[in-house]
């Protein structure tokens, strides 16, 4: 499996450009707060943002999110962190860097949920 890193990606009809996680320096990396870096791909898939206006679709955005989260832990090889930490950071603004380091990932995978479209990072 190969990953691709895009960096900062601008994205019409959204007020706030996507965010993607930095690459680490190597694999001997350590995340701030003493964390190693996983020797192996590994990613937190973030709570997706509801652009909609419509509060049900909170529900959506969660759910796409939550079933992202399933569906690349059955990935061999690949280091998933649970909904429940990733959760965490639901509606905070955080810099997705820290994020990564907070909870010891190479990658973040961040979306929103718009009226019409979806939109992952």
């Amino acid at each position: 499996m190969r990953w691709r890193q895009f960096g900062r990606r601008g994205s019409r009809n959204h007020t706030a450009p996507p965010r993607a996680s930095p690459d680490p320096t190597g694999p001997t990396a350590v995340a701030a707060g003493g964390l190693a870096l996983p020797d192996r791909p590994s990613i937190a898939v973030l709570p997706f943002t509801n652009m909609s206006g419509d509060p049900e679709q909170e529900y959506f955005a969660d759910g796409m999110a939550e079933d992202l989260i399933t569906d690349l832990s059955k990935i061999s090889g690949l280091f998933v962190i649970a909904r429940n930490s990733s959760f965490v950071y639901k509606g905070r603004a955080v810099d997705v860097s820290e994020i990564g380091r907070d909870l010891g990932v190479l990658r973040c995978l961040d979306g929103c949920i718009g009226a019409e479209q979806i939109e992952v990072e």
